[in-house]
């Protein structure tokens, strides 16, 4: 075939390149139609990905198309400034509260609805753990706010489905001038905040069991129910109510609730608004709050980074994905604590706090001087790295740079380079959107993750996941194990929160890594550093032809595969790879 022929060929039909104009502006209007435009991006590029021999080949895209991206952007950035419904849940800490559209899905939850009820923006209401029947009545009463002229809030009493206990939820209309109205719902449910037994313990030297009757008590359990739930006699619980009491000299039942309800506020507010100031990663149940540390770099630039498990045990580097999932599951942290193994996470340059690096810098090599600095500040001169997923990429780059300061590299769901067509076709297509986009039209990569950012925080995180995992049931499952929807969530809040955005930083990641091959990089490894990469077979980013390609071409890289895992490997497979990080410690 001729070079005229193959060009004519990868043309475009002006058919096709209108619609995803049009698709293009309605997504910066509402981000909610990304997939949309996804489906139809996909349809004009992907005729024009395949070269000869399936070797991949470059796109030209004009510069008439270009400057729609840049005028759809400027709209997106314009109304991405607009308020967010949170505003007006921003009042209400203790109690958990949501607010609820006309769809009856949640528009958006504080923290204390997903410790307390474990709902969180984009779920159904159906989804609340109360009974069935008063599921329905309570969807009756949402639908007659949304349509009514009262703005008198009222009371619904419900039951929680594993404990029977009643709970309330008052309902007001929230009247918007240019949105449909919503419902905001307050419940009765109080959350417990993160490090609030610890709190009660050393304020008055009680043990963990005291807490425990406290926290039932406040939770409204009798001691009856107290008693059973923790195989005991009614007499020892009433024994040990007996000792509280005195340690908190308090009087009874109900001072003992109301100074535990007035020590909330304060533990609310070192752990959520102080983390404001200072710096925190808060968990909302399991996890215990890490505090962000800063370093200065030499060049200026701040770098924040957390220490997790033993903060003064044998370290160990995690480079946590471009996603930002710097937390681990409570279950793994407490391992990693258990071994001895204080693990470091640098927040890479524009997530968090972290300054970002100047466009001029190659990316890789300066995430790995900045990880040297951080070792050489914390006193560190060996240890492993772990990563996940893509970052195995700057992991790579810092053996490169220091190779004598590195004594293993251990990756779940390890990618390598991508290097034809085939293994962008594979691809699950929200990964084959953002990366092939990167490979092929880098110029137009910064607007389509901006929108893909503004749809994560429009759908919220648990909706979004749903959505990009979709098509790996293995990631979905491990996603709804709590720990882990804890990790991923509060992790990922130095990626995207309602004070971070990382877009920036996430698309020069990505342009980083898709427009230039890092081979060299793994092959330097080969005689120097020991290589594992835990990979599973329903990895939608790398399939398991992909893999078994990476397998062939890198054979002495060391391989663990599992058939019930995806993307999300480590936080399914912790306890298998945390003792290979702790043979190279």
């Amino acid at each position: 075939m001729s070079a005229q022929n193959d060009k004519q060929n990868r043309e475009t039909p002006p058919e096709v390149r209108d619609e995803v104009i049009e698709r293009l502006y309605d997504v910066a209007m509402d981000p909610s139609k990304y997939e949309e435009l996804l489906d139809h991006w996909e349809s004009m590029i992907k005729p024009l990905r395949k070269g000869a021999n399936e070797r991949l080949v470059g796109l030209d895209i004009d510069a008439q198309y270009s400057s729609h991206f840049t005028r759809a952007d400027k709209v997106l950035e314009k109304l991405g400034d607009s308020p967010q419904p949170s505003d007006h849940l921003a009042n209400v800490d203790k109690a958990a509260a949501f607010l609820i559209g006309p769809d009856l899905r949640i528009a958006d939850a504080n923290p204390a609805a997903l410790s307390a009820l474990a709902i969180s923006k984009g779920d159904k209401l159906s989804e609340l753990p109360v009974l069935a029947e008063d599921i329905k009545e309570l969807e009756r009463q949402i639908a007659l706010r949304l349509i009514s002229n009262s703005d008198d809030a009222i009371i619904i009493k419900a039951r929680l489905e594993n404990s029977q206990k009643q709970i309330l939820f008052q309902l007001q209309t929230l009247r918007q001038d240019d949105a449909a109205p919503m419902v905001v719902v307050i419940s009765s449910e109080l959350s417990w905040p993160s490090g609030f037994d610890t709190l009660l313990k050393n304020t008055f030297e009680l043990t963990t069991a005291e807490v425990e009757i406290i926290r039932a008590l406040t939770d409204g359990q009798t001691l009856q129910f107290i008693a059973e739930q923790r195989g005991r006699s009614v007499s020892t619980v009433r024994a040990q109510l007996k000792s509280v009491l005195s340690k908190t000299e308090t009087h009874s039942q109900t001072e003992l609730v109301r100074l535990t309800l007035s020590m909330m506020d304060i533990a609310t507010y070192t752990e959520d608004k102080a983390a404001t100031i200072s710096g925190e990663s808060v968990g909302t149940k399991y996890l215990i709050s890490r505090p962000f540390h800063m370093l200065t770099l030499p060049d200026g630039r701040i770098m924040e980074y957390l220490l997790l498990g033993d903060q003064n045990g044998r370290p160990c580097i995690f480079y946590p994905q471009d996603y930002g999932f710097t937390r681990w599951p409570a279950s793994a942290e407490a391992e990693a604590e258990k071994r001895g193994i204080k693990v470091i996470v640098p927040i890479r340059p524009g997530y968090g706090k972290s300054t970002p690096v100047a466009k001029n810098l190659p990316l890789g090599e300066t995430v790995a001087q900045d990880t040297a600095e951080l070792m050489t500040h914390l006193g560190i001169n060996k240890c492993p790295a772990m990563t996940m997923g893509s970052d195995v990429f700057f992991a790579l780059h810092f053996h490169h740079k220091y190779p004598d300061r590195i004594s293993a590299i251990i990756s779940a769901s390890g990618t390598m380079p991508f290097e034809t067509s085939a293994q962008y076709e594979r691809m699950d297509k929200w990964y084959r959107f953002i990366l092939a986009s990167a490979r092929y039209t880098p110029h137009l990569l910064p607007f389509m993750v901006k929108a893909g950012f503004s749809l994560a925080r429009r759908l919220g995180k648990r909706k979004f996941v749903h959505a990009v995992f979709g098509q790996s049931a293995a990631d979905i499952k491990t996603f709804e194990i709590p720990e882990v929807y804890e990790a991923m969530v509060c992790g990922s809040e130095v990626c995207l929160s309602e004070t971070y955005t990382a877009h920036n930083a996430f698309a020069a990641e990505v342009l980083a890594q898709e427009r230039k091959d890092w081979g060299y990089l793994i092959e330097a490894a080969q005689h120097s550093v020991p290589v594992y990469y835990f990979n599973g077979q329903q990895d939608p980013q790398v399939p398991l032809d992909s893999l078994r390609e990476f397998q062939q071409k890198y054979p002495w890289v060391t391989f663990y595969e599992f058939e019930d895992a995806g993307q999300l490997v480590f936080f399914l497979k912790w306890p298998e790879i945390i003792p290979v990080i702790e043979k190279y410690l």
